[in-house]
């Protein structure tokens, strides 16, 4: 399927690891320009980045300087067509609510909800002065899925999902888009590298990181993680002319994960 992205301006958060890093080296094979923003560069955004399809801008998001500055960089090359709020994290809680401080809550809700919000409204007006756009939130089950050893991401998520169907309804008759997309278990390292989910919930139980990751699994239908390529295809999609009528939807993405209509 062609999704018509050549010569495309895409803004990507996190875009130096996991799902971001997917999404940046997908939107490049489909010929857009990718303004990256992360904190680090690592090596395979760099190699990306030499091919001139890149431009990385390292920010820290969770100040509205960071936001700024990485739409600044795309309104440079000539606007914004794809807003990509993908930067986040999840700390386990294994302790329980009581273990989750102010600094805890205000930490995640400042990178997962307050990075999206600054950044989508430094982008809309880029994407106006364009004649529309496409924004398309990573988002997670967590959001109608709650897990009581994550209660700040749980309700970071559900917050920026909201957020994207209230922002659907007002920018849709400017000719943007907002969609969210609402992964499971996804085999990045936040997942299964040093100090992942896996990791610290083994530690916590006893069972090993590759225990944990297959329990979190074991009950869905494929039986598997979710790869950030395949979350990259649907934002592909989802950011393309292919769902030009569709808009305020969240996508999930989750092996059958959700068993609930």
């Amino acid at each position: 399927m062609e999704l018509n992205l050549g010569g495309k301006l895409a803004v990507v958060t996190g875009a130096s690891k996991g799902i971001g890093l997917a999404i940046t080296e997908h939107l490049v094979d489909a010929g857009a320009h990718v303004v990256a923003g992360s904190r680090t560069r690592g090596p395979r955004l760099e190699a990306l980045g030499s091919g001139g399809n890149v431009t990385f801008v390292p920010v820290d998001l969770m100040t509205g300087e960071g936001a700024t500055a990485l739409v600044a960089a795309a309104a440079q090359l000539g606007g914004v067509d794809i807003l990509v709020n993908n930067a986040g994290a999840v700390t386990p809680r294994p302790g329980g609510f009581l273990t989750v401080t102010d600094e805890d809550w205000n930490a995640s809700w400042s990178l997962g909800v307050m990075a999206a919000v600054r950044t989508t409204r430094a982008a809309i007006p880029e994407m106006l002065r364009r004649g529309g756009g496409a924004i398309v939130t990573i988002g997670s089950v967590n959001a109608f899925y709650p897990d009581p050893g994550i209660p700040d991401y749980c309700a970071v998520k559900a917050a920026v999902t909201n957020l994207t169907k209230s922002l659907s309804k007002e920018l849709g008759p400017q000719g943007i888009r907002a969609n969210s997309v609402s992964p499971g278990p996804v085999s990045t390292d936040l997942w299964m590298g040093a100090g992942g989910v896996a990791e610290v919930l083994g530690t916590a139980s006893g069972a090993s990181p590759q225990e944990v990751a297959d329990g979190a699994v074991a009950g869905t239908p494929t039986g598997r993680f979710t790869t950030p390529d395949e979350v990259a295809d649907l934002v592909l999609f989802l950011a393309s002319d292919r769902a030009a009528n569709i808009t305020g939807a969240d996508m999930t993405i989750d092996g059958g994960f959700i068993t609930t209509i």
